[in-house]
């Protein structure tokens, strides 16, 4: 009787410590979109494409206007997201494709977000693509602490909407009837991963998770299962493709703060919602043209470019009860301060030997002011290696280690057209030298110029 009388108190305690873990550590999605653009979202100033559901979001909760990605592509970008650090300290800095299929994997000692809230009793899961190595490597989802993946992994595979194959647990399954190029019954890829994303929040019940819901919409071939509400549009068919991409990405998030209302969990999760990148598109594009993706020319550049365009992310923070709705704001924070504010919304502590390059968010997501900190930092090594840093409203560019550093300042000039390098030689000489202290050298990743076009024979 003693005994009994005691496994109903061991049980009983258990039942409230996991309750108690619900009530004081939030759950956290953080939905990532592959390429999206500030430009392309309503409350951002989207005219055409129709995004009511990220609208909704931003007005029940907070909308950044100078977030940060980790660099203008994918892998190094999604990289800095998990690991905390910035381009000068990330393992990895570029893409790099391995054949026959896959990208460079992260290191084996990587510590990221996703093993950090797993020691804290999170249930953790990444869906949709991931990028940083396949299942056989050390940069394997499961590796890195995550208990389940669904979806792409190597990027250039994510590419096709309409893929022969997805990835469950590192287990290929095969879509069926799909060949790998749109047509009538088809499977739609996306349609799969948006299922088992709610299908994996759903089984959580009230217990803590974590998911990086990694989106590939609106990237990759532009490909669309239905155009919905564009199809008698007066436009190509790339910017029908394109809108409706966009679109079905906001219903799919839609779905999941719907879920999050349904269950009960709305007040007790924090959802983040970015690109990964600048748009693909350049300005004069079709796609930029009719979308007006910089927003009247507001932000310069696109992807691999280290101007504002590239850089700066649609960006949008949900937590009812928390995070403040209606907020707009324009101080800055970047991706490699993920790692720190899931720290302490959790109230525990990097290991020793673990470092990050970000500051903890808390306090701003919650209506504070962002962190103050001496820079933020950014390369890319595609072709050539191009920087650039910003400390306090200077943004300095180099695009290539031979190239002179261009000066901008974001507060008279967000659009970086007047550079100001000549008349601050000052300036110039502080950026140089913090682009110098940002950085380890890494032998992966050497500064290097583009090589020399060859002469035709």
């Amino acid at each position: 009787m003693i005994f009994l009388s005691f496994i109903i108190c061991l049980i009983t305690a258990l039942s409230l410590g996991s309750n108690l873990i619900a009530d004081e550590h939030p759950s956290i999605i953080f939905i990532l979109s592959d390429d999206i653009a500030q430009g392309d979202l309503g409350c951002y100033g989207q005219k055409l494409i129709q995004t009511p559901h990220l609208d909704q979001m931003a007005a029940e909760g907070t909308r950044y206007l100078q977030a940060y990605c980790g660099t203008s592509v994918c892998a190094p970008s999604r990289s800095s997201l998990m690991t905390g650090l910035h381009m000068g300290h990330c393992p990895i800095r570029a893409n790099r494709e391995i054949q026959p299929e896959g990208q460079m994997p992260m290191p084996a000692d990587t510590y990221t977000v996703a093993k950090h809230l797993k020691a804290q009793g999170y249930a953790t899961a990444c869906i949709g693509k991931w990028g940083m190595g396949m299942f056989d490597t050390t940069g394997s989802p499961a590796r890195l602490g995550f208990d389940h993946f669904y979806g792409y992994n190597c990027q250039r595979h994510a590419h096709s909407y309409f893929p022969t194959y997805l990835y469950n647990d590192g287990q290929r399954f095969e879509l069926p009837g799909n060949t790998g190029k749109p047509g009538r019954g088809e499977s739609y890829a996306q349609n799969y991963i948006a299922d088992e994303t709610i299908r994996w929040i759903d089984e959580q019940g009230e217990n803590p998770f974590f998911l990086f819901y990694a989106a590939t919409l609106p990237h990759g071939r532009y490909e669309i299962d239905e155009q919905g509400i564009y199809a008698d549009k007066d436009w190509s068919e790339l910017q029908k493709n394109y809108a409706a991409m966009v679109s079905r990405l906001d219903s799919d998030v839609g779905r999941i703060l719907g879920l999050l209302r349904k269950k009960g969990l709305a007040e007790n999760t924090l959802v983040i919602f970015s690109g990964d990148n600048g748009s693909s598109f350049n300005p004069n594009s079709e796609i930029g043209k009719l979308f007006d993706q910089t927003m009247g020319g507001q932000l310069r550049g696109y992807k691999r470019g280290m101007y504002e365009g590239a850089l700066r992310q649609a960006a949008i923070s949900w937590w009812p009860g928390t995070v403040p709705a209606g907020r707009v704001t324009e101080e800055p924070w970047a991706f490699w301060d993920f790692l720190p504010t899931v720290v302490e919304l959790t109230d525990s502590q990097l290991p020793q030997n673990i470092r990050t390059d970000g500051k903890s968010l808390v306090s701003f997501l919650k209506g504070g002011s962002a962190p103050e900190r001496d820079y933020f930092y950014w390369e890319l090594h595609e072709g050539k290696s191009i920087q650039a840093i910003r400390f306090g409203n200077w943004k300095a560019v180099r695009n290539g280690p031979s190239e002179p550093i261009e000066l901008y300042n974001l507060e008279t000039d967000t659009g970086e057209e007047r550079n100001l390098a000549d008349a601050n030689p000052d300036l110039v000489k502080k950026a140089e030298r913090l682009m110098t202290e940002a950085r380890e050298e890494d032998s992966n990743w050497p500064l290097r110029d583009a090589k020399p076009k060859r002469k035709p024979k």
